[in-house]
């Protein structure tokens, strides 16, 4: 799956937590959203800041843009890596996992890297089938 492919896909399945998402649909997700938010502190340092009476790149003036990207994109995000679990034959509520300091988050980081289950699974055909 393209980088196009991965983000149009879990855009138009914006609020579905059925079936599966594969490693290549996850993680061009994840380096789309790093994108963004790169490009939009840049435009808020350079050009929201000053529009609000702070220095250009001041801390203090706050990341509006970014906050509201990230309302936004909460939603697919959750959606996106409840399929990658799903893919892996685990169910999308050990995303709560990552309650548990460090630990919690390492071990889902590991789930989410690791290679898709192979056929079909009790979420359904594996995503290059689908």
């Amino acid at each position: 799956m393209t980088f196009t492919q991965s983000v149009r896909s879990v855009i138009s399945k914006y609020a579905v937590f059925a079936g599966r998402a594969s490693r290549s649909e996850y993680w061009y997700w994840i380096l789309g959203l790093v994108l963004v938010s790169i490009v939009l502190s840049i435009v808020e340092g350079a050009l929201v800041a000053p529009l609000l009476g702070f220095e250009p790149f001041a801390e203090e003036a706050g990341q509006p843009l970014n906050w509201l990207f990230s309302l936004i994109i909460f939603i697919p995000t959750l959606a996106v890596a409840a399929r990658r679990l799903h893919d892996m034959g685990r169910s999308g509520w050990w995303l709560l996992i990552q309650i548990i300091p460090i630990i919690g988050a390492l071990v889902l980081l590991w789930w989410l890297t690791r290679p898709s289950d192979a056929g079909e699974n009790a979420y359904g055909a594996a995503p290059a089938a689908a």
